[in-house]
């Protein structure tokens, strides 16, 4: 039984069933009424979200993690660009799932999301793949709602790089959760949503050896 499921079952039982749908009925009218809001008020300029029925911003990032993003995006974007294997974006490409709009770090779009991208998409569909790299004030929400939304919504992959400790963790979708297939800061790393990508975990953290794999990509 899937947790949704499981929670329905639970609380059909409940002589409190008329006012719990009643009072979540109303929650979720005022989420919609506030998310148009934040539909028709944000801007391009801003790194904004839409979570749990709160709008969330984010200040600007630490070197190091603007360093790995860079080195992560350099690695993927060029890799799917010389295979024609779909698109990638990074940070303000605004995601929208069911419930919450996320702006992860980076996303990629398999040839068939891709072809319904043009050039004045702002709210893009659920990606095939994510990669988040970590901050303290994001790490709960990355590792939280976002694991949660991104497996219930069918992200296959879901990559976490933690900047601190330079360790990658790579997830993979098994139904509707997800399994850690790879923990480590050094090593191959493989990816099951992009074909063929597969690189050493350390060129996501040294510019040097981010360098040379994009090389031997092209080579």
């Amino acid at each position: 039984m899937s947790p949704v499921a499981a929670a329905i079952e639970e609380l059909s039982h409940s002589p409190r069933l008329p006012e719990v749908v009643e009072a979540l009925s109303r929650k979720l009218q005022e989420e919609r009424e506030k998310r148009n809001r934040f539909y028709q008020e944000m801007t391009p300029e801003q790194k904004i979200e839409f979570i749990d029925g709160e709008v969330v911003m984010h200040s600007p990032a630490k070197n190091i993690h603007l360093d790995i993003t860079s080195n992560t995006t350099n690695l993927i974007r060029n890799y799917v660009a010389l295979h024609k294997l779909g698109t990638v974006k990074v940070e303000k490409c605004l995601v929208v799932f069911p419930r919450n709009d996320y702006e992860p770090d980076l996303v990629f779009f398999g040839p068939e999301k891709s072809a319904t991208l043009d050039d004045d998409t702002m709210r893009f569909p659920v990606p095939d793949f994510v990669v988040e790299v970590l901050s303290a004030s994001t790490e709960k929400n990355d590792r939280g709602v976002k694991f949660e939304d991104y497996a219930a919504n069918g992200v296959a992959e879901y990559w976490i790089i933690d900047p601190d400790k330079k360790v990658l963790e790579q997830y993979l979708l098994e139904g509707e959760t997800y399994d850690l297939a790879l923990k480590a800061p050094a090593g191959p790393v493989s990816s099951t949503v992009i074909p063929g990508f597969r690189c050493e975990i350390e060129a996501f953290f040294d510019d040097h050896k981010n360098l040379e794999a994009i090389q031997a990509m092209f080579g």
